[in-house]
């Protein structure tokens, strides 16, 4: 057997504390968490407390009865947690990836004008967008209805209607997030168009 190192005695207790922690923030006694991951109730309280050996069959049992994955009930933390956007000063837009998920992107844009009445020039393409208005006011064009979005009021919609997006009146500015689908519509489509033309 290979001794521990001290990473491997970091992520040991992190797992213990964590199994503890989803199984208090379930409202769960030991007893009911044991029961539903078919251990007895002393090997748990042995497993918290560090008095039982970490084994995979358990941990993928325990992971199993507190809804979650090995995957999630074994992640480290890292220490790259802060992340600085991409900027594009000439559009007004700011990106950031989802570490979790690079295929999701966040991203902050300052619109000043109009969406397109046209409907040629909305877009449409596979995926979801969520967007919420920082400041100023917004109006969605989503197929043919037209929507006024205030201030911290939020929109999610399926992005194969044709959309666009802009400014009523005065700047406005949006923070959007996009799943894979939509990024790469986005792309596909040239992201670098007139700014408030589309989403």
């Amino acid at each position: 057997m290979l001794p521990m190192t001290q990473d491997d005695a970091d992520l040991d207790s992190l797992v213990r504390k964590r199994i503890r922690a989803l199984r208090v923030a379930q409202g769960w006694s030991l007893e009911e968490l044991a029961s539903r991951a078919h251990l007895s109730q002393s090997s748990l309280s042995r497993i918290e407390n560090g008095q039982r050996r970490l084994a995979l069959d358990q941990l993928v049992t325990l992971a199993r009865a507190l809804d979650t994955t090995l995957d999630q009930l074994v992640e480290t933390a890292t220490d790259d947690v802060v992340t600085s956007p991409t900027i594009d000063g000439a559009h007004g837009r700011m990106r950031w990836t989802v570490k979790a998920d690079p295929g999701m992107s966040v991203v902050r844009q300052r619109m000043t004008e109009p969406p397109p009445e046209n409907p040629a020039r909305m877009r449409a393409h596979p995926g979801r967008e969520w967007l919420v208005v920082l400041s100023g006011t917004a109006i969605l064009m989503l197929g043919h209805r037209r929507f006024r979005l205030e201030t911290n009021q939020a929109a999610e919609f399926p992005t194969m209607l044709p959309h666009a997006i802009g400014a009523e009146g005065a700047p406005c500015e949006i923070l959007g997030i996009f799943d894979r689908d939509a990024r790469r519509g986005h792309q596909r489509d040239g992201e670098d168009d007139a700014q408030g033309a589309r989403v």
